[in-house]
């Protein structure tokens, strides 16, 4: 399997081939921060429930399945990723339905 780099992910594979890279320690406060953060991250402390039309729960039990995780861990997911302002949406190998999504999407 080959691995595509983007430019960004060439010139840190560059420095690192040349040298230039240096390890660092995170400070204690830093490791406290990122346990913190974690912690609240995989805690589920809240149920949540939703109506989703059929379609649109096929398509995700579908990209769920592509990816292979549970749908509703893919849900859980993107609604992160959302909130935290990180989604970048990825098009799905599989077809979506027809709904004319996926033309306008190209296509726009």
């Amino acid at each position: 399997m080959k691995n595509k780099l983007d430019e960004f992910e060439k010139d840190i594979l560059d420095a690192y081939e040349k040298g230039d890279l240096i390890s660092t320690k995170p400070s204690i406060k830093e490791k406290e921060k990122y346990k913190a953060s974690a912690k609240a991250t995989f805690l589920k402390d809240r149920r949540v429930n939703i109506r989703l039309s059929s379609p649109d729960l096929m398509d995700i039990q579908a990209r769920a399945l592509e990816d292979g995780v549970p749908y509703q861990t893919l849900i859980a997911s993107v609604l992160h990723k959302y909130v935290s302002g990180r989604l970048v949406e990825i098009p799905s190998r599989l077809t979506t339905r027809s709904t004319g999504r996926a033309k306008k999407q190209v296509a726009g």
